[in-house]
C-alpha cells in the first residue's frame, strides 16, 4: 500500500463537497472523508482542498492546480469538466487538452494523480441527459490519460448503484451526505486504503407514483433549473465570491 503524506484536491462542487453539510454550515464531501481515512493510517499527514463550486476546467487546471503543486503534494486529485459540458458550447478537444495539461503538470512534479470518469447522468435525469454524449467522449479521454500516465482513476460509468436518487441532493446534480460517503469508500478502495463494500445497494423503497414524479419534476424545475438558467443568462457562477475551504496544507482534525 502506498503511503501519502500530502494530499491536495482540486476541482468544482463535487470535490468541494457541496450538499454534504456539517452542523455549522461547512461542506464536508468525499475528499475530506478520504483525507480522514488517510490521517488515521499515516503520521504527519496534511491535506488541502482548493475546489470551488462552479469552476470550469480552465480555472481548475491553470489556477487551482499550480497553487496545489506549490505545496509539493505526493497525491493530487483532479476532478472537473461537468460545468464545461453544461454550457451550450463545449469542445471535447479543448477539455481533453486542459485535462492532459493538468495531468502532465502533476505527474512531472512527482505526485500521484487521481482522476474521475463521471457516470451516465441520463439514467436518473431526463433533463440533464442531454449531456450524456459529451460525458461519453470525456470519459474516453480521461481513461486514456489515466492509462498513459499511470494515474489512479475512479470510473462511475458502469456503476448503476448511483442511479438511486437517495444518493443525490434535491438539485439532482450534487451528491448528498450519503452519496459523498459512498464515493469516499470507492476512492479509498481505489487507493488501496482498505476494502469497503461500496456496491451494497440501499434498502428497497416504495416506488413513486406518476403523480408524485410529475410533482417532483415541477418542483425541481422551479427551485433548481430555472435559477441555474438565470445565472447562465447573467453569466454568474454559483462559486462567485466563494473561497477554497482548505487553502493550505494542514492536519486533519
Amino acid at each position: 500500500m502506498t503511503t501519502w503524506h500530502k494530499f491536495v484536491a482540486v476541482g468544482d462542487s463535487f470535490t468541494e463537497g457541496l450538499e454534504d453539510r456539517l452542523p455549522h454550515g461547512r461542506h464536508r464531501g468525499w475528499a475530506d472523508r478520504v483525507a480522514e481515512k488517510m490521517s488515521e493510517r499515516t503520521d504527519n499527514f496534511t491535506y488541502a482542498n482548493l475546489a470551488v463550486r462552479g469552476r470550469k476546467l480552465d480555472d481548475i487546471v491553470r489556477t487551482q492546480l499550480p497553487q496545489a503543486l506549490e505545496m509539493e503534494p505526493d497525491l493530487v486529485s483532479i476532478a472537473g469538466g461537468v460545468n464545461d459540458m453544461l454550457r451550450p458550447k463545449w469542445d471535447v478537444a479543448t477539455s481533453g487538452e486542459l485535462l492532459e495539461e493538468g495531468v502532465l503538470a502533476a505527474r512531472d512534479s512527482g505526485a500521484d494523480v487521481l482522476l474521475f470518469a463521471f457516470g451516465n447522468i441520463g439514467r436518473r435525469s431526463r433533463a440533464l441527459g442531454t449531456v450524456t454524449a459529451r460525458l461519453v467522449e470525456y470519459r474516453e479521454i480521461t481513461l486514456g490519460l489515466a492509462e498513459e500516465h499511470d494515474c489512479y482513476v475512479v470510473d462511475f460509468w458502469p456503476e448503476t448503484i448511483f442511479d438511486d436518487s437517495r444518493f443525490w441532493a434535491d438539485d439532482r446534480l450534487h451528491l448528498n451526505e450519503l452519496g459523498h460517503e459512498r464515493v469516499a469508500n470507492i476512492v479509498a478502495t481505489n487507493l488501496e486504503l482498505g476494502e469497503y463494500d461500496w456496491r451494497e445497494p440501499l434498502p428497497a423503497s416504495m416506488p413513486r407514483s406518476l403523480v408524485q414524479t410529475v410533482r417532483d419534476d415541477l418542483e425541481w424545475t422551479g427551485r433548481h433549473l430555472v435559477p441555474w438558467l438565470a445565472r447562465r443568462v447573467r453569466r454568474q457562477s454559483s462559486g462567485d465570491d466563494v473561497q477554497a475551504k482548505r487553502p493550505e496544507l494542514s492536519p486533519v482534525d
